[in-house]
C-alpha cells in the first residue's frame, strides 16, 4: 500500500516538490555559509519524492546550539513561506478522498521544513524510531 500511495504521491505533486528542494540545496550549496541549509534540503527533497513508509526523527544526541541558530534563520528566510505553501497544496489535495492520503503526507512536511536541522529520516518500522522517539524520553 505505501508504494501504490508513494507512486501516486509522485505523479500528483511529490517530484516537483522534490525538485524544488533540490534546486534550493543547489543554490545553497553555492556558498560556503549556506552547506547546512543545502544539505537539510537535499534530504527534504529526498522525503518529499517518497514520504510515505519513512518518517522524520531528531538525531540522537541533540542538534547543538548552531542547529537551533541555523533553525531560527531558515524559520525566518525560508521555513513559514515553505509551511503555508504546504498548508495550501494540502487543503487542494484534501478535496478529494483519494487526495486526503496526499494531504495527509503533505502535512507531514511541516516540521521538518520549518526547522531543518537535526533531523534525520528513518524508514517509520525500524527499531531506530522505537529506540528514539520523544514519546519513549
Amino acid at each position: 500500500m505505501k508504494t501504490l500511495l508513494n507512486i501516486i504521491w509522485l505523479l500528483f505533486g511529490g517530484l516537483w516538490l522534490a525538485l524544488g528542494y533540490f534546486l534550493a540545496g543547489v543554490v545553497c550549496c553555492v556558498l560556503i555559509v549556506t552547506i547546512p541549509w543545502g544539505l537539510a534540503s537535499f534530504r527534504i527533497a529526498s522525503y518529499a519524492l517518497w514520504p510515505f513508509g519513512r518518517m522524520v526523527v531528531d538525531k540522537p544526541g541533540g542538534s547543538g546550539i548552531f542547529a537551533l541558530l541555523g533553525n531560527v534563520v531558515w524559520l525566518l528566510v525560508a521555513g513559514i513561506w515553505i509551511a503555508i505553501a504546504h498548508v495550501v497544496t494540502a487543503f487542494a489535495m484534501a478535496i478529494t478522498i483519494v487526495g486526503i492520503p496526499l494531504a495527509i503526507a503533505n502535512l507531514k512536511l511541516i516540521p521538518i521544513s520549518l526547522m531543518p536541522l537535526g533531523k534525520q529520516i528513518v524508514p517509520s518500522h525500524s527499531r531506530y524510531v522505537i529506540a528514539y522517539s520523544p514519546s519513549r524520553h
